[in-house]
């Protein structure tokens, strides 16, 4: 049996080595090769990029669905920063600091209650409280360094514009994401602030944007969700709506096994922007 976790990265670099040197491979079968397993192992779409994305489907569109750590903002580098400091104050791993490619694969996206059990499998309640006082240095950090994604204003403006509804869904504290989105200036924007720890289970579990499609009485079939994380894209995914995936702080090749529709660097991305214009336009030719 194939092992989707380790494959899927190995298929993505080989795709993206085949575009760099597509012109040093003069056997046109061994090309054809790869591209035939690429295409018959299902990940003909691992890199999005080289097609142009279509949400057609989701016309008319109701509402849109933000996380908030570095879906809003780059705050991923910030919470990597406190996680750091106070890690090594305690000795963890030796005093050696951890590294971004620890918490890629042991932190992000995830809620405190599993970074607890993770760090500290022995005394979760100790991994508890270690979480609430990394998060009190993450708040000191972040209402100095915090900005928008480039391109974020842009798209509130298009979402206001056009009376979509919207939505905050987060596994952060409820501390974290109110500040956030306060010097962000989107408090007004956000209808509603959905918090994993106010769900049955937080994400990756569907709950939280099931929660949201209900707080705001819309629909899967028209709802449309941003994230940056392996968990939070499979959350909304397993409740039924395309994803969206940032790749503000996770490589493309670890965000694709979540099966986002595709990715963008940042809401600048031009990619965005086509699929954007396109729900605009079947969304008139319903109207009328």
């Amino acid at each position: 049996a194939r092992n989707d976790s380790h494959f899927v990265p190995f298929l993505y670099s080989l795709k993206l080595s085949l575009k760099s040197h597509w012109c040093l491979l003069c056997n046109q079968s061994q090309i054809r090769f790869v591209s035939y397993i690429i295409k018959m192992n299902g990940f003909s779409d691992l890199t999005p990029s080289d097609s142009k994305p279509s949400l057609a489907h989701l016309a008319p569109l109701e509402a849109i669905l933000f996380d908030v750590d570095g879906t809003l903002c780059d705050s991923d580098p910030i919470h990597l920063i406190a996680f750091q400091e106070l890690l090594q104050q305690i000795g963890f791993n030796n005093g050696v600091p951890i590294d971004e490619k620890f918490f890629i694969a042991n932190i992000a996206g995830k809620h405190n209650s599993e970074i607890a059990l993770v760090l500290f499998p022995d005394d979760v309640a100790r991994g508890l409280k270690f979480c609430e006082d990394k998060e009190a240095l993450f708040r000191k950090l972040v209402a100095e360094k915090v900005k928008p994604l480039d391109g974020l204003l842009k798209l509130t403006k298009w979402i206001k514009d056009r009376g979509l509804k919207r939505a905050a869904v987060t596994n952060a504290p409820k501390e974290n994401a109110e500040l956030i989105i306060s010097k962000l200036g989107l408090t007004d924007f956000f209808q509603a602030v959905i918090l994993g720890s106010e769900c049955e289970f937080p994400k990756p579990h569907p709950g939280p944007y099931l929660k949201a499609l209900e707080v705001l009485n819309v629909s899967k079939e028209h709802t449309l969700v941003f994230e940056d994380s392996v968990s939070g894209i499979k959350a909304g995914v397993a409740a039924g709506m395309p994803v969206v995936g940032l790749t503000t702080g996770n490589p493309a090749s670890v965000l694709v096994q979540a099966k986002p529709a595709f990715l963008i660097e940042n809401y600048a991305d031009t990619k965005l922007w086509g699929v954007l214009d396109e729900l605009d336009n079947k969304g008139s030719s319903q109207k009328s």
